[in-house]
């Protein structure tokens, strides 16, 4: 599997996750489509969407409800493409959403491999492959990232890092759809800053382009430990998201983070 070939099957993803075409997010133009259901979306993705934008570097795909066509047009055409995931400039669409219930919650990067990059680090501790009957007993809140306790059966495969007999990283993949399988890492703090999460997070992309999937990776813009691991890794950025949410969920967000 070559970079190109990757690429192909993220935008092929992507489209089904929007309801688009692959070719629309090569297109100079920005395109706006109606949201569906999709059985092949991305699992955690919640369809239809109210308001979702995607940019891989060309232009703007926005998937929405109908209502909502209209003024996700105007936006996304009255600023250069990349300025819509910023402020002031996405305030503009958050004004416009409101009186819908609606304002912007989630913003992200992701990232895939370039296979020109990636390869196995070196890590001071012994690094172990691990399949879902190993994952008993992991489901706890120092692996949260690498292991989705609510999504059980998406997690599919691991790489562990262990002092002696104690787990002290953990990169995992979520089968999130048929073709790609997401990456989530997690090191314990005294373990830090030495290599760890890097050797974990670059070992599983092998293992899973290994079995024939393109493994991705997403953090917020403003992670930038877990955006320096991607690069350090072989990752490089590839495309961004900008999802409205209801004001009630925002709110619940909210208050389950206090």
């Amino acid at each position: 599997m070559d970079n190109l070939e990757i690429l192909r099957i993220a935008m092929a993803q992507s489209a089904e996750d929007l309801s688009c075409a692959a070719e629309d997010f090569e297109k100079q133009e920005n395109v706006v489509v109606f949201s569906k259901e999709n059985a092949k979306a991305r699992k955690y993705l919640k369809l239809p969407f109210s308001c979702q934008l995607v940019s891989y570097g060309n232009n703007i795909v926005a998937s929405v409800a109908p209502a909502l066509a209209d003024i996700t047009q105007e936006y996304i055409n009255r600023f250069t493409f990349y300025h819509c995931f910023e402020t002031p400039n996405m305030l503009a669409l958050s004004e416009k959403l409101r009186p819908y219930g609606l304002d912007i919650c989630f913003m992200a990067e992701y990232f895939l491999p370039d296979i020109h990059a990636l390869k196995k680090l070196p890590c001071p501790y012994e690094l172990r492959v691990l399949t879902p009957p190993d994952f008993a007993g992991l489901y706890l809140p120092e692996w949260s990232n690498a292991l989705c306790e609510k999504r059980k059966h998406l997690d599919v495969l691991a790489v562990g890092a262990y002092d002696g007999k104690k787990l002290i990283g953990l990169a995992g993949c979520s089968a999130d759809c048929e073709t790609m399988w997401q990456i989530g890492v997690d090191v314990l703090p005294a373990y830090r800053k030495k290599g760890v999460a890097s050797a974990l997070t670059s070992r599983l992309a092998l293992e899973a382009l290994a079995r024939g999937k393109v493994p991705f990776y997403c953090c917020a813009w403003s992670n930038i430990a877990s955006a320096r691991n991607a690069i350090r890794s072989g990752f490089r950025p590839t495309w961004a998201e900008m999802t409205a949410k209801s004001r009630e969920f925002i709110e619940t967000m909210n208050k389950n983070s206090d």
